[in-house]
């Protein structure tokens, strides 16, 4: 087939502007030249839709082009796609599932609670189905489940939705170090070319598949673990009697930006972290609680 811009530009779904910006930026052949008009053929339309595939998954322009390249100079993408497709895919068996406005309020006392609707869609928790102003999707029964379990135990809503967001937190900070630590360990040996060959893609991709389920499990038995702890320390604070439990004296877990703690690690070492960070934040609380001393008349203090 040969086409004329326009004709490119129907068939592919691309803008005429767009067109000519990617062979700008040789991502797509120059166009055969005939007479005073440009003819295009099969291959510019499967190049366009490659490089639109890559935009959904991600990739940047600058990026498309260096894989592009290298299936011009006669590497496959298959590897690279592959452990792309391996990445994105499902971290969970869990399947969504769908409920109904009604349903939902059935579940949560019979009451309507438009606020605490707006907060779960927020937090996506649920997901509004379009055309269905009645039907909410639920990408995490398993979640929902556990907010119905705790507001049936007497939690508030809000309670409810403001331990999420702690927790999530939490959790990526978890999910982010997990990835520094096995990036640095396991995956750095395939990155560090741009791109990965197609032997390497395919291992790396391998490698994910079998390293997906550790993260989850490495959490699951921490917290099975501590919740064993605290739980029994908790429980015997309260029946010791005449024994106040001091919830002050237990450590209490705040998420940092991943920037931050490498820029310590970097300083003082991994191993002295979180000394250095506590340290620091003693010092401050100290330096203000004087700063408010001193600025206090002196009738005052």
């Amino acid at each position: 087939m040969e086409y004329r811009i326009e004709d490119l530009a129907h068939h592919s779904g691309a803008t005429v502007r767009t067109i000519r910006a990617y062979q700008d930026r040789g991502l797509l052949p120059r166009p055969e030249r005939r007479g005073r008009a440009n003819v295009y053929g099969d291959a510019h339309l499967a190049r366009l839709r490659q490089i639109a595939d890559l935009l959904e998954r991600g990739y940047t322009l600058a990026s498309i082009k260096e894989l592009l390249e290298a299936w011009d100079a006669g590497r496959g993408l298959g590897g690279v796609l592959g452990l792309v497709a391996e990445v994105d895919g499902p971290w969970t068996d869990e399947k969504a599932d769908r409920i109904t406005r009604a349903e939902l309020d059935a579940a949560f006392g019979g009451t309507p609670d438009e606020a605490a609707v707006a907060d779960a869609v927020a937090l996506g928790v649920l997901e509004p189905v379009p055309g269905r102003e009645d039907e909410y999707l639920v990408p995490s029964p398993q979640e929902l489940s556990v907010a119905v379990e705790l507001y049936a135990a007497g939690v508030p809503l809000l309670a409810i939705s403001g331990h999420l967001r702690e927790l999530r937190g939490q959790v990526e900070h978890i999910a982010a170090r997990f990835l520094e630590f096995t990036t640095e360990h396991v995956f750095a040996r395939y990155l560090d070319h741009h791109p990965p060959t197609e032997a390497d893609a395919a291992e790396a991709a391998s490698l994910v598949r079998k390293l997906r389920p550790l993260a989850q499990q490495s959490v699951d038995a921490e917290l099975a673990r501590a919740m064993r702890l605290f739980a029994t320390k908790h429980l015997r604070q309260h029946l010791e009697a005449g024994e106040v439990p001091r919830a002050a004296e237990e450590p209490h877990y705040v998420a940092l930006p991943a920037s931050t703690i490498r820029a310590v690690q970097a300083l003082v070492g991994e191993e002295n972290a979180a000394a250095f960070i506590a340290a620091a934040a003693e010092r401050e609380v100290q330096t203000r609680t004087l700063n408010a001393l001193a600025a206090k008349p002196a009738t005052e203090a």
